[in-house]
């Protein structure tokens, strides 16, 4: 079982990855946590692409497929896998299904989450985490239950990501829109985009999307 999720920043991409590596023990491969592994580990691949990132240069597509070739023949991609984050423009998704043509094989589904773009700027723009573990809250929608002190570890200090601010967040979502529009039609064309609506709670998502595969695979 082989996926792509598309959605804004903040649709709940990664919420519902993780409810799908757990139930089908699937890999839920980031590019961005990818990278970052191979820069640490000062891999081949890690040094080139750090060269080309302090030039201030992007990526070229052909190292990201490189990366992720690479990375679903781990034993933990055996079952299938979850792309996130990647494909980002309409050549990236052409160079992934030319690499998985080349191994006879192809993606099964991309999930796509749709969201009101308004409600979701204000609930990005409302997120905070502890400092000490990374657990996620929210302004209004998930506040600690006892107010400053995290559930989780009971740290007292918390931190906000600079850019969750709603200026920031509606700029970010005009980028995703412009990167991700070419991909719609060149994977309906192919048959395997499903539209889900992300603005409904995270188990009526996760059932949807749930279906969605007892009816594919």
């Amino acid at each position: 079982m082989k996926i792509v999720f598309l959605g804004p920043p903040g649709a709940g991409k990664g919420t519902q990855a993780q409810i799908l590596v757990n139930k089908y023990r699937i890999a839920q491969i980031s590019t961005g946590d990818m990278l970052r592994a191979e820069v640490k580990n000062q891999t081949d691949i890690g040094k080139l692409a750090k060269s080309i990132m302090d030039a201030g240069q992007l990526l070229p597509d052909d190292l990201m497929i490189k990366m992720i070739e690479t990375r679903i023949h781990k034993n933990d991609c055996h079952n299938g896998f979850i792309l996130d984050g990647f494909p980002r423009s309409l050549g990236q998704a052409q160079a992934l299904d030319k690499m998985f043509a080349l191994q006879h094989t192809k993606i099964d589904l991309v999930l796509l989450l749709e969201v009101d773009e308004q409600v979701l700027a204000d609930r990005i723009s409302g997120r905070f985490s502890c400092a000490n573990c990374g657990a996620s809250y929210h302004k209004t929608m998930k506040q600690p239950k006892v107010k400053g002190v995290c559930d989780v570890c009971g740290a007292t200090e918390f931190v906000y990501r600079a850019d969750d601010n709603k200026e920031t967040v509606l700029a970010r979502l005009e980028t995703y829109k412009k990167q991700t529009a070419p991909l719609l039609p060149y994977y309906e064309q192919k048959k395997c985009l499903y539209r889900i609506d992300g603005m409904k709670n995270v188990n009526e998502v996760a059932k949807e999307i749930d279906q969605i595969i007892k009816n594919i695979v």
